[in-house]
Order: structure tokens, then sequence, then C-alpha cells
């Protein structure tokens, strides 16, 4: 369906037209409608089909009939509630692109900085609101956030908040909003938990899913190397130097090993950043910028820093240490292979990470091809050893065979 069929203002359909949108994806062209109807909604798409547009388009249509060029003083109409910073300030960065050509005015509030600036924004008067958990519960506390004209209330990645801990949170927020809100859940998967939520606050509610649940993009390339765990990093140093890697999203499970990663790799003249929850929001700001700049080859990031993560044409994303969610696995890996783009997704899997591998590839059904010539496999002979290489990649064109020089064979000293 192209934009120009769905109704929209003729404001919004310029600023899509001029960002190059012509066909709405799967997750637009059943969304948007529903919205616009006033319908609550659970829309459940995977990682890079344009979820954050399917709410924020409907939204500007609605809040620019709504507001017109009337002299209303602004209040805040539209909430999204969303687990991280980066993924607040890309969220906000979406609205302002699609409402470009409206008077609607839109605030991203996130904590780690000074809120003073926010609360100047927010006494000025602020028609949408996108906002981390913390900071918004912690300035309506303080009586600057009025949640009571409120028209619309989105959870993006909601999987995500309960995760991370926000339910309470998120239960608070909703009892702050007026009853009769129109409510939108996103997600990239939908667990149970979330259907048990959505029942406890949205109204007879449509659902969309344009993908199969927690299902892997057709155009990721996925390869597993089982490897000793003390070599992941002589791996990951292996990979990047032989196979001429870059642009690589580096997935760490704490933030104290994504910064050992990162100091392995600088030692060895790659240049490399980390980003996390303990890094200053302009310091996660500045990497990120830098990342996506490609002056840094390498980003290293824990989950949770690499949610709000949007690049396009990323073409590599390497599970250094595999998440013990699988729906995680489907999240990070999502990060490429982004709109129709390819991607190659690697996994090490070390022996006491073999039943997380076996759970995650429960979840995704796939072939995943094995890579077992490399230097540093799980050592012969010991208990769950590596099974054996799987000659059919999960996409067309073959199996990949890592380059191994003779030198790189005799070489195996530790790097870092």
């Amino acid at each position: 369906m192209l934009f120009e069929d769905l109704s929209l203002s003729k404001s919004i359909q310029r600023a899509v037209y001029e960002e190059g949108y012509t066909t709405a994806t799967p997750i637009q062209e059943q969304s948007i409608p529903l919205v616009l109807a006033g319908k609550d909604l659970i829309g459940c798409a995977q990682t890079g089909t344009g979820k954050t547009a399917a709410f924020a388009i409907p939204i500007i249509h609605q809040l620019h009939r709504i507001v017109g060029s009337t002299k209303k003083a602004k209040v805040i109409r539209a909430l999204v509630v969303t687990p991280t910073r980066e993924l607040a300030v890309q969220i906000g960065q979406s609205f302002d692109t699609y409402g470009k050509y409206t008077n609607l005015t839109q605030l991203t509030l996130f904590g780690g900085v000074s809120q003073n600036p926010q609360v100047d924004a927010l006494k000025n008067g602020v028609d949408i609101l996108i906002a981390t958990p913390g900071r918004l519960l912690d300035l309506h506390k303080q009586g600057f956030i009025d949640l009571d004209h409120l028209h619309t209330l989105v959870l993006d990645e909601a999987d995500q908040m309960l995760d991370m801990g926000f339910v309470n949170d998120v239960k608070k927020i909703v009892k702050l909003t007026p009853k009769n809100r129109q409510t939108l859940f996103f997600s990239a998967t939908m667990p149970i938990a979330i259907r048990e939520l959505a029942e406890m606050f949205l109204t007879d509610p449509e659902t969309v899913t344009v993908s199969p649940v927690s299902s892997t993009a057709e155009n990721v390339e996925q390869r597993v190397y089982f490897v000793d765990k003390t070599e992941k990093r002589n791996l990951l140093y292996h990979l990047i130097k032989n196979d001429n890697l870059s642009n690589v999203l580096v997935f760490s499970r704490t933030k104290h090993g994504a910064d050992n990663v990162v100091k392995a790799l600088r030692k060895n003249n790659i240049a490399a950043e980390a980003i996390h929850g303990d890094k200053s929001q302009n310091a996660r700001q500045r990497v990120l910028d830098a990342f996506k700049n490609k002056e840094i080859g390498v980003l290293v990031a824990t989950d949770i820093a690499a949610r709000g993560i949007d690049i396009d044409q990323l073409p590599f994303v390497i599970n250094f240490d595999l998440p013990n969610i699988p729906e995680t696995y489907v999240h990070r890996i999502g990060r490429t292979g982004r709109a129709g783009n390819g991607g190659i997704a690697i996994s090490f899997c070390s022996k006491d990470e073999h039943d997380y591998w076996k759970d995650i590839q429960k979840l995704i059904k796939v072939n995943v091809q094995t890579i077992s010539d490399h230097p540093y496999p799980w050592h012969s002979g010991s208990p769950g050893a590596a099974p054996a290489a799987q000659k059919n990649s999960n996409r067309s064109g073959g199996a990949h065979k890592s380059r191994k020089s003779d030198a790189s064979k005799q070489n195996k000293k530790r790097w870092y």
C-alpha cells in the first residue's frame, strides 16, 4: 500500500515523501488505519520493520487535527514510554521528522542529564512526550508533568520493559492517565507476560502480527563458533583481522565484560568503544555517532544500551556472549539485515553456554551454520564437545569458512 492511500494529512504526506517513503511496510499498512480509527492495538513485528512510524505517523495526524492552528495552550496529548535513553532519542527524532510541517512540539525525557532544560520545555508546553519511566515519574512527582489531557499512550519495546523490571513503573504511569485514552503496545516479540499486561490496560485491542513471533530475518546469515571460553577475545580479534570486518556491533552480557573487550581490541590497534548503562548520556551519544560515522570500527554494547541503535546497512553483529533469554538473540541479530538489507550474525558459544544455544535453536527453528575451521575450538574430548560442522547454511550462497593462514595456526598466543 502507498502512503498516499492511507488518508494522511498533506503535511505528513509531504514529510514522509521527502524521507523517501512511498510504500508502507506491512506493520505500517495494517497498524496506521487502526490507530487512526482510535482502536487500542497490540503490534508485533521484527526490529527494523518500521514500528516507530506505525504509531508516530497516525499520532501526528490525529493531534494535528485536534490542535490545528489554534492558539490552545499546549498540553501533553501523546505519551510514548520506552526503556532506554537511546531509543527515546531515536523516537523523538522520528516525531520531529514526520511532524516537521505541523505545529506540534515534542520533548524527549530521560535520566542521566540535568532536568532543568527538560523542566523549562515542559513549562513552555509540549504536545508529545517521549520518556523513559524513571525520569517521567520523577518529574511527575515534582509536579512538572500533567497527563490529564492525554489522548494516546504508547508502550514501545513492551517485552524489554518487563525484562528490565519496569512493570511496576508502567502500572504507575497508566494510573496517571485518563481511562478513555487510546493505548498502543508495540514490540518485536510478544511473550505471554506482555499479553497478560495488555489485558489489564487495553480495551478490546486489535492485534497486528506481520511476522512469526521470535523469528529471525531471512536475509541475515547466521553462523556459530563453538569456542573455548578463555579464547573468545582471541577469536574476536582473529575474525576482525583475518576477515577484515568493519562496522561490527558486538554484544556483551555485562558492562565489565564490554569494557574488557574494548581494552583488548585497543591493545591491538583496533578502534573500539563500549556503550552501556554506566556511561553518561552524552558519552553514549558521542560513541554512537562515531560508530554511525564509521570513525570507529567496533562497538561493544550491552543489551540495554543497544536497544536504541538503529543503523542503516549494519553488516555484522557478533554475540560475544550468548543471551540467556532466547528472544534477546532475535533482538540482537535484528540490528543487521534491516529494511531488506543483508547482514551476518556471528555467535560465540562456550561450553557453559551450550544450553543457551539449544534454547535459541528451539526458538528460531533455523539450521544455523557451524564454523569449525578456526584456531580456538572447544578442547577435543571435553564434556559437551561441539557438534559436527553442518554443511548447509541457513541462507543460499554456500558455507563460509573463516580464512586461516599457516601463521595464524601457529600463533595462538594470547593477544590481550
